[in-house]
């Protein structure tokens, strides 16, 4: 069952309740990423995420993970380009414990000592993700193909941006963006609504309301490529990417199949072509929405001298299925895999989560496993064909990193 609430200070509340659920899932999703950064904050809001679990006046960032771990929670946070996110998966008998330590997360003390020790950190871990060939590919790719645009923003930021940060400017993000008005509190599983309510109440209501409205610009990249050179790399990674649907789009369910029926790891177009033939090592296409925006991300990991070949191998793929679409045999199969991925993932509480936080982010609507399973049997070949129509699958922005200096000829 569901249920919706919004205190009076502006935190809206959302919850499916499943009494034959053997556990629970509750997380806050603040709607604050690398999209709202200005240059000189980029990196603030996953370093503000590090920064949470550091505690208040009350609890230590000892008392957090040891009481996280005393009522056995699976317990994690993330940080996007449009929402960061902290949640616990628990016995339904550890919701008050564990509410107040997330409560506890979303309003942390933010002290100097704190900020200035997790700061190393957060360089390391900068550094770290540079030494990983497809995460730095992936930031470089989006900072070009959205160049201009929010979403091309770092999500770790720089180690100059990081450097520079004071906890003064932290602290005033923080108060700006943290705001009731700006945050779901979401749960699922064996849930008792009325107890949510109590501990929203009793942990959040005197949380500050309020909150800016995201901004929701419309990309429009221009092509672009780009080709970083890093000639330790035996491989040559190379992304490419455009536009696709947005996550408001009535279109996105077609582009999540279109994605499977193309890119899947293990059974699309790309995989039957290049990889299982021996041609590359990876080469798969994901669909990515975003507030306004959506794109399609092609990843190509093979030798360097393959490269050419294999982008025009990709480049004749696509075509083909711009031009033809899909066969019906595609789409049922594309279909089946994505139902049986809702499905497994609404077994458990925590898969719920996801789902319920980012329909309500992103479009204000409550949608059960049963009404994503009805609209999956009913997308047809014409609608594949019509958000081929208006974004067909193509390669405006190619960014590549490894031992090539450009594409051969």
């Amino acid at each position: 069952m569901f249920q919706h609430a919004q205190l009076p200070n502006g935190l809206s509340i959302i919850a499916e309740s499943s009494p034959l659920a053997q556990s629970v899932a509750v997380g806050f999703f603040v709607q604050t990423g690398s999209r709202d950064e200005t240059p000189e904050l980029a990196g603030v809001s996953h370093f503000l995420e590090h920064m949470a679990f550091k505690g208040d006046a009350r609890y230590t960032a000892e008392d957090v993970n040891r009481i996280f771990d005393e009522v056995g929670a699976n317990y994690n946070a993330s940080t996007g380009e449009e929402v960061t996110s902290y949640y616990a998966a628990i016995l339904p008998e550890y919701l008050p414990q564990t509410f107040e330590l997330l409560a506890t997360l979303i309003r942390p003390s933010l002290r100097d000592d704190d900020f200035d020790m997790e700061k190393q950190v957060i360089l390391e871990e900068i550094g770290m993700y540079q030494d990983m060939p497809a995460f730095h590919l992936y930031e470089q790719a989006m900072s070009i193909h959205f160049a201009g645009h929010p979403l091309g923003n770092s999500i770790l930021g720089s180690t100059e941006s990081v450097s520079a940060l004071t906890s003064a400017q932290m602290r005033a993000y923080h108060a700006a963006h943290y705001r009731a008005g700006k945050i779901l509190l979401v749960a699922a599983g064996r849930i008792d609504w009325s107890e949510l309510l109590q501990l929203a109440q009793k942990h959040c209501g005197d949380w500050p309301s309020g909150g800016e409205a995201l901004r929701v610009p419309e990309a429009k990249p221009s092509a672009h490529s780009d080709w970083l050179v890093k000639s330790e790399l035996r491989q040559q990674h190379v992304m490419q990417m455009a536009p696709a649907p947005s996550a408001e789009s009535e279109d996105r369910f077609a582009a999540d199949l279109i994605g499977v029926m193309l890119g899947d790891d293990a059974s699309g177009r790309l995989y039957w072509e290049l990889v299982d033939p021996g041609f590359a090592e990876s080469a798969d296409l994901s669909y990515n929405d975003y507030h306004g925006t959506g794109a399609w991300s092609t990843y190509l990991c093979c030798p360097p001298d393959l490269v050419a070949e294999n982008l025009q191998r990709i480049t004749a793929i696509y075509r083909d299925f711009n031009t033809s679409g899909p066969t019906p045999e595609e789409l049922e199969r594309a279909r089946t895999k994505v139902s049986s991925r809702v499905v497994l993932g609404s077994e458990r509480p925590m898969g719920r989560l996801t789902s319920l936080g980012g329909n309500w982010l992103y479009r204000k609507e409550y949608r059960s496993v049963e009404d994503d399973l009805a609209l999956l049997q009913k997308i047809s070949m014409q609608d594949i064909r019509t958000a081929l129509d208006r974004y067909p699958v193509l390669q405006s922005t190619t960014v590549g990193l490894g031992p090539l200096s450009g594409l051969p000829s």
